[in-house]
């Protein structure tokens, strides 16, 4: 692609919040890891340098060649970008008296700055750092200040490099969106062409330079990422493409069923295929929660390839895979960030399996991949619906899976799920479910003693996954659920809501 952005990520818990700012100007951006960035920068027609943990002045502090971008591209210097920039180039980065964290206010804006037009005075700013500039580089200019950090931002003269020392990706930032369309569009001259028609466009024509006249597979699980990826890839092969439903017996109730009459009015070729005796016997005594995603994901692949044989000439297997996988998954694009957790459809196939990988929405973000699905004309409410987890209840129940727990927490999720719809509270949240906890707890039920499961209700406000609060539901609900849950699902006395949000906890409990 063409007027790409590219992000290197020196592990900045804010980095994928920067690919989403930019994109929601309707510019493409990368994130690629500062140690290993592209050999080829050409698509590239600007640079973004993210926040760090480290310290410029550590003993190994990320220090990445920019000898082909500094002077020749554009480039923004983002908190630690700000302070690489100026500790590697004649400038000085020293320990701040006072750890600079949270809101501050611009005491200063330079006049006639491109970069700062339509930012105020007094506008709110996000610092997270306990490093300052104390020196700026050879040839810098201050543009901005906070009352606290001086040089809060400057440009180098003769050059479009900017940097500053606050984050203007997150939300606190309030100009922060308008200082990252002034860098990218008035100063580097990025067209604004990255929209959900351009993406149906580039991508088809892409899969079927890529694909050919080769048969594909792909799983279907009748949400919304592995939907659009079958819409994408039908629209590029038609006929071609061969989609399976799997029931790993993880399911929500009725859920088999119920997806394979959806995907009847979609024009697409699905074959259901029950493995659900096949997954719970490979997760039979598994209780760690690693162990247990490793063992779904095997057992997906080894159905897969059994189907696969059935398929003649079948070549590839294509995934829904979006990018808040990848980067849970694989730290960032191979990157300096943390590992989260592994994702069941991420990391390629085992040799045996001679499919090759296919992955259309692979570079997107959840709401992006919504966006898409609505400019190829799928339902709302198919695009509405919410995200559920690759291993499905596996990762809802904590500790060993056995059929009876599965029994229990789909009648849990039912009444949830059901209850959020006739509330008219579903399409207000981004994702809701029920964990069955690996505790009894003591009850009274009539005139006799129980002991036995509680469950704990989950429902979250998220606008891509990578965080996420918990929602306020009325106490009138929680108490109708609460009740109908202990009336009506054998093995359960108890039910909690989890308030935690993401960070530091995750959406799901595993």
């Amino acid at each position: 692609m063409q007027n790409n952005v590219l992000i290197l990520d020196f592990g900045s818990q804010y980095t994928q919040l920067i690919a989403r700012r930019v994109r929601e100007l309707n510019i493409y951006s990368e994130i690629k890891p500062y140690n290993n960035p592209p050999k080829d920068l050409s698509s590239y027609k600007a640079v973004i340098l993210s926040g760090s943990p480290h310290s410029v002045r550590g003993e190994t502090p990320p220090h990445p060649d920019l000898s082909e971008i500094k002077g020749k591209k554009p480039l923004l210097g983002v908190c630690y970008g700000a302070q690489y920039l100026a500790h590697f180039h004649g400038g000085e980065v020293g320990q701040s008296n006072t750890r600079e964290y949270g809101r501050a206010n611009l005491s200063m804006v330079k006049e006639g700055e491109t970069f700062l037009e339509g930012v105020s005075m007094n506008s709110q700013v996000w610092m997270s750092h306990s490093d300052t500039i104390k020196k700026l580089p050879e040839g810098a200019v201050r543009i901005a200040s906070t009352h606290d950090v001086e040089n809060a931002g400057y440009r180098i003269e003769g050059e479009d490099t900017y940097a500053i020392q606050f984050h203007p990706e997150v939300y606190h930032s309030t100009d922060g969106k308008k200082i990252l369309e002034n860098f990218l569009v008035k100063i580097a001259g990025v067209a604004q062409t990255w929209t959900p028609d351009a993406f149906v466009e580039t991508t088809v024509a892409d899969l079927k330079s890529k694909i050919g006249d080769d048969r594909v597979i792909l799983g279907l699980s009748g949400g919304v990422d592995s939907t659009v990826a079958a819409t994408l890839l039908h629209k590029a092969i038609g006929k071609n493409l061969h989609c399976i439903f799997v029931n790993n017996g993880l399911l929500r109730k009725n859920e088999y069923t119920d997806v394979l009459k959806q995907y009847e009015g979609l024009g697409l070729n699905v074959k259901g295929v029950d493995a659900s005796a096949r997954f719970l016997d490979a997760l039979e005594g598994e209780s760690d929660p690693e162990t247990k995603r490793k063992a779904i994901g095997r057992v997906f692949v080894e159905v897969f390839d059994d189907e696969s044989k059935l398929v003649e000439n079948a070549t590839w297997l294509a995934q829904g895979t979006i990018y808040p996988d990848v980067i849970e998954s694989v730290s960032a694009t191979g990157g300096p960030s943390a590992t989260i957790k592994s994702h069941h459809n991420v990391g390629g196939l085992p040799d045996y399996m001679k499919l090759k990988v296919v992955e259309p929405l692979r570079m997107i973000f959840k709401d992006e991949v919504r966006r898409v699905g609505a400019s190829m004309g799928l339902s709302a409410t198919l695009l509405g619906r919410h995200p559920f987890p690759g291993p499905g209840l596996a990762i809802r129940i904590l500790g060993d899976i056995t059929p009876e727990k599965v029994r229990i927490l789909q009648e849990v999720d039912h009444i949830f799920i059901s209850s959020l719809r006739e509330w008219g509270l579903y399409d207000k949240i981004w994702q809701a479910g029920a964990m069955l906890l690996p505790v009894n707890s003591v009850g009274v039920m009539g005139d006799e003693r129980t002991y036995e499961k509680c469950v704990a209700l989950r429902a979250v406000e998220s606008t891509d996954g990578m965080t996420a609060d918990w929602v306020h539901l009325p106490y009138d609900f929680m108490q109708k659920v609460s009740n109908d849950i202990i009336n009506k699902v054998k093995g359960v006395n108890r039910v909690v809501y989890d308030i935690s949000s993401k960070p530091p906890a995750t959406i799901e409990w595993e």
